[in-house]
């Protein structure tokens, strides 16, 4: 199985190139062709634990790791890492079910992938004979780069830059990234939204087409570990009694950039019973309005909200669910070529109704981010964070009738502690770092470890560059011999 690009106007690659390179040369996305998708039984998993389960996944998707040398990869980028061995636990909490996917060492869903990804392309590097160094590339709308600056702190032969919109990331999302240390790592805000991060980005790929990689989930290398974690929480769902094995299970997915949900796709397409794939999204509704239409459009205000990791107009991955859906790459090169130029594209009416016999699509805006936390709080004692909230409130106005739903719980409440703290009815008083320790007395709910004393730690980066100077930013950070600070 080779990787092909998503628009088309790139050589096929192997799975090992599209880590190393992470973005197509015409600018597409890596995707495997839509009739070679790998089947699996995944009856037989129903016994393993996590990293022989991803092992199995890694290896049908990316053909140049056997399960073995994946094994033994994953292995090392879990262990001791995770405050939980099960890595991905399915939490039952009242009539809900939330799987937790923040127990890694960042305390976002983002570390089942970046604690994995720089073992995945250090050893492609390795396979492809690639001796140069690797600069990678990540925007973020918060979660990411903390996540990938963590993962790939200090690897050999590789260095990372993060851009994070300046003022669209919390206080302790930004205090996180800023205060990371390593001798490769390197931290820039960008003056604007994660958008214009995100484009900033996309087109430094173009003018550099050498030496660099991303971490986002534009490289199919971030993605793949993410598609274990569903078949992890339907073989629970299983064992705890709440489905048959072979019934189907629905999943609700907070979603910005249309990474995490795509994975869930691929389940499905791999042979994992899943049912619906609810795509919640807050205020910047993007996405809701095109599941529902057709209509993709970015010309719209931009909102900043209190689940600022979803606070995206313009969602990468999408791009890969209608090449998977279409198989028609000229279709997919036109439309994204349409969107840059006009900010928005429609879908033709087939491929809408395939998309929507898979996809339904949900949103509530800030206040209802705030009720469905003081729901879920006051219903079950269950402590969920303002992303995990809009995909409970999409959870709930999909409704029971289609059978049982699984909501991806992707981040910590002590993330974000101003809007958990006053969703749950307490005062927020002092700064957010205030707010954490007040949360924690007042829910008993226990901080994560990696979180505490974040204020007190220097901070270490502070650079901040306009979006149409990112371009010669990354040209000075590469030529520089050391990050070291």
């Amino acid at each position: 199985m080779l990787y092909t690009s998503t628009r088309g106007g790139a050589p096929a690659v192997s799975s090992a190139r599209a880590i190393v390179d992470g973005l197509a040369p015409d600018g597409g996305l890596y995707v495997m062709a839509p009739d070679e998708i790998p089947q699996l039984d995944w009856r037989s998993f129903l016994a393993l634990d996590y990293p022989t389960l991803a092992a199995k996944v890694l290896s049908a998707l990316l053909p140049d790791f056997d399960e073995a040398e994946a094994k033994t990869l994953v292995t090392a980028a879990y262990t001791g890492k995770f405050s939980d061995q099960r890595i991905a636990p399915l939490r039952a909490a009242g009539d809900d079910l939330f799987l937790e996917l923040f127990r890694g060492p960042t305390s976002a869903f983002k570390d089942v992938a970046l604690c994995l990804l720089p073992h995945l392309m250090k050893r492609s590097a390795e396979k492809l004979g690639d001796k140069d160094d690797i600069l990678i590339l990540t925007a973020t709308s918060g979660d990411t780069g903390k996540a990938a600056l963590e993962g790939f702190r200090d690897v050999e032969g590789i260095r990372i830059l993060v851009f994070y919109p300046r003022d669209g990331v919390s206080a302790v999302q930004k205090a996180q990234m800023v205060t990371q240390a390593g001798k490769n790592v390197n931290v820039c805000a960008v003056e604007g939204n994660f958008d214009d991060a995100q484009s900033g980005v996309k087109a430094i790929f173009s003018a550099m087409p050498k030496g660099l990689s991303s971490a986002n989930s534009i490289n199919i290398g971030r993605l793949v570990p993410q598609v274990v974690y569903y078949f992890s929480a339907y073989i629970d769902a299983v064992r705890l009694g709440k489905i048959r094995a072979g019934q189907k299970l629905n999943f609700s997915v907070p979603t910005g950039n249309f990474g995490d949900i795509l994975a869930g796709y691929l389940a499905l397409r791999m042979g994992l019973p899943v049912g619906k794939l609810i795509c919640a999204s807050n205020a910047n509704n993007v996405l809701t309005d095109f599941i529902r239409t057709g209509v993709y459009d970015r010309r719209r205000p931009f909102h900043k909200t209190i689940s600022p990791s979803m606070d995206i107009l313009i969602s990468s991955n999408l791009e890969r669910l209608l090449y998977l859906m279409s198989g028609d790459s000229e279709l997919v090169a036109s439309l994204m070529a349409q969107l840059k130029d006009e900010g928005h594209y429609t879908v033709p009416a087939e491929l809408l109704e395939k998309i929507r016999s898979v996809f339904c699509a949900y949103c509530c805006d800030d206040e209802g981010t705030k009720n469905a936390i003081h729901s879920v709080w006051t219903g079950s004692s269950y402590l969920c964070d303002t992303h995990t909230a809009v995909g409970w409130s999409a959870a709930q106005s999909f409704g029971k009738a289609e059978g049982p739903t699984v909501i991806l719980s992707t981040a910590s409440p002590y993330k974000f502690p101003a809007a958990v703290l006053s969703a749950i009815g307490e005062s927020c008083d002092g700064d957010e770092f205030a707010m954490m320790d007040a949360l924690e007395e007042k829910t008993g709910v226990p901080m994560p470890e990696n979180l505490r004393g974040l204020k007190e730690r220097p901070v270490l980066h502070r650079d901040c560059v306009a979006p149409a100077n990112m371009l010669e930013y990354v040209k000075e950070k590469k030529a520089e011999s050391s990050w070291a600070k």
